[in-house]
């Protein structure tokens, strides 16, 4: 049976505020309603996500700003500090683990910087909403085998999309430099590239 992750529930202590923060980001507002003056149900999506987060009142009894470690992820982790920036989310600079497998908890072992290899699940940044939930973002470029369908990939943004062709644009040109002529047939390659690059098979040479 499939169970597929539709809901997440974060604690708020001023339902106004937080919608204005939210929505402020480009996360899309699904729905705003209340019953009576004791229970209201927000629901807003980040972009290109295909799980919502709720907030509102009575809909949790967790303690406003409780929820940590709760994650986005994201094909540029660069473009996405410059964006959260821009829009106001005042993110924490990208930084890697010092143990380079996932992140410690709250600000532990945290390095400076991207990882170094710039490797897939390796960098992240983290920024807060205006109760404390802690947001962290992770730059996925490659998923690990199984992961993804390769026959069901997609994007979720036209960045996204022009990040994946960047990525392989980069990759086709090492291609030609290794076989020494042009590649008449490269809109199947960049293709091919993306393709395996988003469900983590081996890439092409």
């Amino acid at each position: 049976m499939d169970m597929k992750l539709e809901v997440i529930v974060i604690p708020v202590s001023d339902v106004d505020r937080s919608k204005a923060f939210y929505t402020a980001l480009g996360w899309r507002l699904d729905a705003d309603i209340a019953a009576d003056d004791n229970f209201r149900v927000v629901q807003v999506t980040p972009p290109g996500s295909p799980a919502s987060v709720i907030f509102g009142t009575s809909v949790t009894a967790q303690a406003a700003g409780s929820a940590k470690g709760l994650h986005l992820i994201v094909s540029d982790i660069d473009a996405a500090h410059d964006e959260l920036k821009r829009l106001g989310a005042d993110p924490s600079e990208v930084f890697h683990d010092v143990g380079g497998i996932f992140h410690h908890s709250g600000t532990d072992a945290r390095v400076a910087g991207p990882d170094p290899q710039r490797n897939s699940y390796g960098s992240f940044l983290s920024f807060g909403d205006p109760d404390g939930n802690e947001w962290i973002l992770q730059e996925v470029t490659t998923r690990l085998p199984g992961r993804l369908d390769p026959a069901a990939t997609t994007f979720a943004s036209t960045a996204d999309l022009a990040a994946a062709l960047r990525r392989a644009a980069a990759a086709h040109g090492r291609h030609e430099a290794r076989t020494g002529a042009q590649d008449p047939e490269w809109p199947g390659w960049y293709a091919d590239y993306m393709v395996r690059e988003q469900a983590g098979l081996e890439l092409p040479q």
